[in-house]
């Protein structure tokens, strides 16, 4: 199946999507790495000035400059998410995440996480930085760039049709990355 959802997701709409749907998403999408994981859980939820809740939140560490004063993206493919094991299920819990866009796929953890509560993880292909660019409308803010500079600081991009997002892993426990490995 295809679905376009409008951001903030419900959850009877993630719900809905099942391992292997395509999935094309409107709103707004922060990006977050290892260092921004980190630094939003030591800040704690109340202390973030975005709420991630309201976002998909993108693996990704966007090539980025700034033209007329206001920030371009000009390349923002995803990153291995992996990497991000080690906070996704905290971070998920913390902040009401319930779309996650990377590459690559995710651990146990994020996937129990995902089920309890009712989450997704969707790949986006890699080396697709210029066409995911394309379909970010705005760049309405960035955080933590001083102190982590370009690739690690969290992005806030109004986003229209983003994707092809593939769900790879659904909030019923259905892993692509496992049914591959069968």
């Amino acid at each position: 199946m295809e679905y376009h959802l409008n951001l903030p997701a419900s959850k009877d709409e993630i719900k809905k999507l099942k391992m292997g749907d395509i999935v094309y998403v409107t709103g707004m999408v922060f990006t977050a790495r290892d260092e921004a994981h980190h630094m939003m859980l030591e800040k704690g939820k109340n202390a973030i000035p975005f709420d991630p809740s309201e976002m998909a939140l993108y693996h990704c560490g966007p090539l980025m400059k700034k033209e007329s004063g206001k920030w371009q993206v000009v390349s923002a493919g995803p990153t291995t998410s992996s990497r991000m094991e080690i906070f996704e299920d905290k971070f998920i819990e913390n902040f009401g995440i319930n779309i996650i866009i990377g590459k690559g796929g995710m651990g146990e953890r994020t996937e129990k996480a995902l089920q309890k509560f009712t989450g997704v993880y969707t790949a986006y292909t890699g080396g697709a930085g210029a066409l995911a660019a394309d379909k970010v409308e705005e760049v309405l803010g960035v955080y933590w760039l001083e102190e982590l500079n370009m690739p690690e600081a969290a992005w806030i991009f109004k986003v229209k049709e983003f994707g092809p997002l593939v769900v790879a892993i659904d909030s019923h426990g259905k892993s692509i990355y496992k049914e591959l490995k069968k």
